[in-house]
């Protein structure tokens, strides 16, 4: 039982892996909240408490994987030049376990190429870019808000969206070797070295 009394029931991982089955079978457009909640065995308000939305639930616990980023750009030493900071966090931020269930490039896959999940992804990247831009700020001693923090954010999402796209079109193809790839002309991009 937990703390309010209440057993706990399921997981993120556990409407993750049941809503993935049914966005494939029938589509992310074709699935309800209440076919999720189903699947799983809860009520469809027990969901609410794991996510806000149907549209959140391929972008897992986002919010924690956020934290991670934060972790790893507050890790990188003081005196490696931003842009190489950027492009190492980038590429490690994007490392994951190849037996993720879901498997990551099905979610990617679901998250690039879904219609109905693009303008949410535009507030999720947000929250991505918005990482990169307070960590180039603190290291510049600049506002985050400034165009340059703003620049490095939104040309490292770009690279990045670049590198999955050719993943995802290549099924040979090594994710980290296209991001490595793609993060390496952040350089010559902001001139930052």
């Amino acid at each position: 039982m937990s703390s309010r009394g209440r057993p706990v029931v399921t997981s993120h991982a556990d409407i993750e892996r049941a809503a993935f089955r049914l966005f494939a079978e029938r589509g992310f457009e074709g699935t309800t909240l209440d076919a999720i909640a189903e699947a799983v065995g809860v009520g469809r308000r027990t969901l609410f408490r794991y996510f806000d939305s149907k549209n959140d639930i391929p972008w897992g616990q986002f919010d924690r994987t956020l934290d991670g980023f934060r972790s790893i750009l507050a890790g990188m030493p003081d005196d490696l030049p931003v842009w190489e900071a950027v492009h190492r966090g980038v590429v490690e931020f994007n490392r994951f376990d190849p037996e993720a269930d879901p498997p990551h490039r099905e979610r990617m896959e679901l998250l690039l190429r879904t219609p109905a999940l693009q303008a949410h992804s535009v507030l999720r990247y947000a929250d991505w870019r918005q990482v990169i831009a307070e960590y180039v700020a603190q290291r510049l001693e600049l506002r985050p808000d400034g165009l340059l923090p703003e620049t490095v954010s939104q040309v490292s999402l770009a690279l990045a969206l670049s590198g999955y796209q050719l993943w995802l079109a290549d099924e040979e193809a090594s994710l980290t070797d296209l991001l490595e790839e793609a993060m390496s002309s952040l350089r010559e991009y902001l001139e930052l070295g």
